[in-house]
């Protein structure tokens, strides 16, 4: 692929998305891989069915909180780059560097996360077909040149995608989420209707009914909560694409409640499926979901083995489609996402000008070029370490949220819109909190990142001080 340079004066995005190709865009970064995974190595594991039913709904009415500032700050700024513009604006360009510097992080680790579980779905369906060549251990992950090659494939595909324009991308993206959503519902149906499928089998309908609050109840529908972050991130990608948009600001309240709705329950309906069909020989789900080591194949993975026992080789036909498309939405929505976030970082002098370059197609596609080079190199190092990576990343998505509430508030407080004030400072708390739990172990909880992804962290945050202040020696940052 070829790098393009153009006079960035003349230069600028096209209006081509819809509506509906926004929704596509945000839901599909919503619902990923991790939406088909989580309910077995997370929810469940963490806190049942109805733990889990109770934390999504708190943790979707929390992002319903959060995007009420959204909403707001895209009518009074509607710019590429969103947080990192809202920040730079209320409060200078060291906390909108400070915002953007780990947002991205939040955006563009998602990126290879659904590169490589492409070869989790083929190694489920197929075995070991691509676990070929050279291979090493990393982290206790065993990383096979095959499967290195599947996952640099999809992110040269999907980049060059990218490259042809927003209006394409937007289109291809609504018609993954239709298949997406279409092959769960189906499932979902399917399961209602089949006798494989109990209620008896969801119990019990907490991981642990015997104490409330240490390792009890509460204790674990916060486990869940705390991913709210990480589950619901790219609702907030909307106010990334409103250069791009060819729509009102107005509309956006709807387009990201919507996302977050729906995205909430796709993974309360997914984590009910897998806990309610257990594989002949297991008591019930959670000696099912203890076993899940010892498995391999379809079985490996609750969703995939409940839609194959509900509705036979056609239901696993069906979440395999939804799979696969839910790995290329999340590719295609978090390098749209990303590469428009330092498209914006660029434009306000913060990044090099060649990452604000756009194509004869209106793309800023040497950012989009960043993003794959940047995921390729990720994949080499295998899930274990990308896991980490993505754990910490519910802190800069928690960053994100947190800037744009207060941000809020502080323009509200000026034109006295007392809603404004009240949703943006509960937004701003709710955003820390979740952030708080992650950062900070609470006996008891077991919540917090684990000491790998903590290191990272702290890598991830000292790369930033140097970046910053490097780039500040060439750069005469606004004040």
């Amino acid at each position: 692929m070829l790098f393009f340079n153009f006079d960035l004066d003349e230069a600028h995005l096209n209006r081509r998305l819809t509506p509906l190709n926004v929704w596509s865009l945000a839901f599909g970064c919503v619902i990923g891989w991790s939406a088909f995974v989580m309910p077995g190595n997370l929810f469940l594991r963490s806190a049942g069915p109805l733990g889990t039913l109770i934390a999504m709904q708190i943790a979707a009415f929390v992002m319903l909180i959060i995007s009420y500032s959204y909403s707001y700050m895209i009518k009074k700024f509607p710019l590429t780059g969103g947080e990192f513009i809202y920040a730079e604006r209320s409060f200078g360009v060291h906390h909108g560097f400070i915002c953007a510097w780990f947002l991205s992080l939040s955006y563009l680790s998602v990126i290879p996360l659904n590169a490589t579980a492409l070869n989790l779905i083929l190694r489920a369906l197929f075995g070991d077909v691509f676990r070929f060549g050279l291979h090493y251990n990393v982290a206790g992950y065993e990383v096979y040149t095959g499967e290195i090659l599947v996952a640099v494939s999809a992110l040269t595909i999907f980049a060059f995608i990218d490259s042809l324009g927003v209006q394409f991308t937007g289109q291809l993206q609504t018609l993954f989420v239709m298949i997406l959503l279409g092959g769960i519902l189906i499932v979902i149906a399917g399961a209602v209707f089949s006798p494989e499928a109990t209620t008896e089998n969801m119990q019990p309908m907490f991981r642990n009914e015997t104490a409330f609050f240490t390792k009890g109840i509460i204790a674990q529908i916060i486990a869940v909560y705390v991913t709210g972050p990480q589950s619901f991130v790219g609702f907030d990608t909307v106010p990334q694409l409103m250069e791009e948009s060819d729509f009102s600001p107005e509309s956006t309240k709807i387009v990201m409640d919507t996302s977050i709705l729906c995205g909430a329950f796709v993974y309360i309906a997914l984590t009910f499926l897998a806990a309610s069909v257990v594989p002949a020989g297991y008591v019930n789900w959670v000696h099912y979901i203890d076993s899940l080591g010892e498995l391999s194949g379809v079985e490996a993975i609750p969703t995939l083995n409940a839609a194959k026992t509900v509705m036979g080789t056609a239901g696993l036909c069906f979440i395999s489609a939804s799979v696969l498309t839910a790995m290329f939405t999340g590719i295609i929505g978090f390098y749209t996402a990303t590469s428009r976030l330092l498209y914006a970082m660029s434009r306000e002098k913060m990044l090099p000008s060649w990452f604000s370059e756009l194509s004869k197609n209106s793309v800023p596609v040497n950012a989009g070029i960043f993003c794959a080079v940047v995921s390729g190199i990720t994949c080499l190092f295998g899930r274990a370490v990308m896991g980490w990576v993505f754990d910490m990343a519910s802190i800069g998505a928690s960053i994100g949220f947190a800037y744009t509430s207060i941000s809020a508030c502080k323009y509200a407080l000026k034109e006295k819109r007392v809603d404004i004030i009240i949703f943006g400072a509960l937004g701003f708390i709710l955003s820390l909190s979740m952030g708080v739990l992650l950062l900070v172990p609470i006996p008891g909880l077991n919540v917090s990142l684990s000491k790998e992804s903590y290191i990272l962290l702290v890598i991830w945050t000292l790369m930033g001080l140097v970046f910053y202040f490097n780039n500040k020696r060439g750069n005469k940052y606004k004040s």
